[in-house]
């Protein structure tokens, strides 16, 4: 993959969520050793070295090669205190013992997608325009969006669109892109956003937000095994953790939030320290729209 010629684009659009809560739940000191699972473009991670300044550790992941190496420049002034790895957050165990460390004072989960990722063009995640239906957070995947679509049947495809994407129509899209595909595979953003938007009716189209977005969830979801993958993190996070870590995960639809909700009051290692989720404030998501959904919940390591 290519590499941008400039990171200055990304660095003026990307706002990192939720900040200040983060800060203040996870509460960064000097010495500590946090992990970031989604490192983005580094900024919940710059933030947090500047917070455990002048001896705080930040080991920062992604999957995301273009990601990993905008972050890289964008955590350069902090020197060796940051370390950045590409991998999935699910490796975090393999990822410590290799840095020689087993446990670690605090972990960050942000699962929304970076502005690098959304306006860079060419990975399919958006409904402007005209991209390659790919979605793969990790080029090294084996499936894309495109190979879904063309290969699944009506029911599976029916699947990940309302469980994985909650949309109602799910059953009348996968029939229109069964039927669609017949006569040109889909290899586009804009055709799928044009089956989509003939197979729902007009009535039923939504107000606030694109007609396709449900459907682009879903597939984004199933493509990188999403949700697999943060319940393999919620099992293993919470013994990695030092007595008194924390553990914070910001998520951005529903079925991330019952699924931190279910493990952190299920884990019996974990106190929860928010009952309810923090949500950004209005102030926050006039400034930041993508904001809106974000919700964040967080949880400490007991001492036993």
């Amino acid at each position: 993959m290519s590499e941008p010629e400039s990171t200055a684009p990304y660095e003026a659009a990307h706002v990192s969520v939720l900040l200040t809560e983060v800060l203040d739940l996870l509460q960064p000191r000097s010495g500590g050793v946090y992990l970031d699972g989604n490192l983005g473009l580094g900024g919940h991670a710059g933030a947090i070295l500047k917070r455990s300044s002048p001896e705080g550790r930040l080991i920062g992941l992604d999957w995301d090669d273009r990601a990993l190496t905008l972050a890289q420049a964008n955590l350069a002034e902090f020197g060796e205190r940051a370390t950045c790895i590409r991998s999935n957050f699910t490796e975090i165990k393999a990822v410590l013992a290799d840095l020689g460390l087993d446990r670690v004072d605090g972990i960050l989960l942000d699962l929304g997608l970076s502005s690098l990722q959304l306006d860079a063009g060419e990975r399919g995640f958006s409904f402007r325009g005209s991209e390659s239906l790919d979605m793969r957070m990790d080029d090294r995947g084996d499936e894309t969006a495109a190979d879904l679509l063309n290969k699944l049947s009506k029911d599976d495809l029916a699947d990940i669109f309302y469980y994985y994407g909650e949309e109602r129509q799910a059953r009348p899209i996968a029939a229109a892109i069964v039927e669609s595909r017949i006569k040109q595979p889909f290899t586009t953003t804009d055709q799928l956003v044009a089956v989509v938007e003939r197979a729902i009716p007009r009535r039923f189209h939504p107000r606030k937000i694109h007609v396709a977005t449900k459907v682009f969830q879903g597939l984004r979801i199933a493509v990188n095994r999403e949700l697999d993958n943060l319940v393999k993190i919620l099992d293993i996070g919470s013994e990695l953790l030092q007595p008194g870590g924390r553990f914070c995960v910001i998520s951005f639809h529903s079925l991330e939030d019952r699924l931190v909700k279910r493990a952190f009051a299920k884990d019996q290692r974990l106190q929860v320290i928010t009952k309810r989720p923090v949500r950004p404030t209005e102030k926050e998501c006039q400034r930041n729209p993508r904001a809106r959904s974000a919700k964040l919940r967080v949880a400490e390591r007991g001492v036993g």
